[in-house]
């Protein structure tokens, strides 16, 4: 086997392990941020529509049509 400069394996495997969790902890640390930013231009939108309105999805307005 090619020794790796005087480390043994084990210490290869926990930095190879650490750069990974610091990729994951950067590719989160970005998620959120993409995701805080699309939640405040959805927020600035005047025409979006809230729980209170009586608008349907049916075109006869939502009534039952078995009755």
């Amino acid at each position: 086997m090619a020794d790796k400069g005087g480390e043994s394996e084990g210490q290869v495997t926990k930095r190879a392990k650490g750069s990974r969790a610091d990729r994951l902890k950067l590719a989160l640390r970005e998620n959120l941020k993409r995701r805080k930013m699309q939640a405040r231009e959805r927020g600035k939108g005047g025409h979006a529509l809230s729980t209170g309105d009586k608008t349907s999805l049916d075109e006869d307005g939502g009534d039952d049509p078995g009755v």
